[in-house]
């Protein structure tokens, strides 16, 4: 079980790294790419057939005009995780761009920035987990930890 995060360009690393940690946190395999739906169209199509033949869920990482995601999920049939990047109009632009995608194209679309990229990642988790009942315990322990402390700091 393999995720792929996808990212419209190095800038965008940070982000990467949030999906990364939480992936990592987990145990699941991953493997990053850099490509641009508008600077590298023929790229990104070889990066998307890879994610088709090698990976179950991609999580897809765009800002601006935020094609990627949606070009990405033009040219596979896996689950595509869309995480907006801020950008000069605070990544709204990006937001409503991985949103608003046409009929028959989806894209799952997470928040924008890191926060968004951490919940790409449990996302995909989640998706692998329908197929791997260790990672869906994994999973419920994160839960009941996350509570736990939550029941610690009010003296439960």
């Amino acid at each position: 079980m393999k995720v792929a995060i996808v990212a419209g360009s190095k800038s965008d690393e940070e982000i990467m790294n949030a999906a990364r940690e939480v992936l990592d946190e987990f145990g699941v395999t991953h493997k990053e790419f850099i490509a641009s739906a508008h600077r590298s169209p023929n790229l990104t199509k070889e990066v998307a057939q890879i994610i088709e033949d090698e990976f179950d869920v991609a999580i897809v990482i765009a800002g601006l005009s935020a094609a990627l995601p949606g070009v990405i999920a033009a040219y596979t049939n896996k689950p595509v995780l869309g995480v907006p990047v801020a950008s000069d109009l605070m990544g709204l632009d990006a937001l409503f761009s991985i949103a608003q995608m046409p009929r028959g194209i989806p894209v799952a679309t997470f928040g924008i920035g890191k926060k968004g990229a951490k919940n790409a990642a449990l996302f995909a988790i989640r998706i692998l987990s329908l197929k791997n009942p260790t990672l869906l315990e994994r999973l419920k322990d994160k839960a009941r930890s996350e509570e736990e402390e939550l029941r610690k700091l009010n003296d439960m």
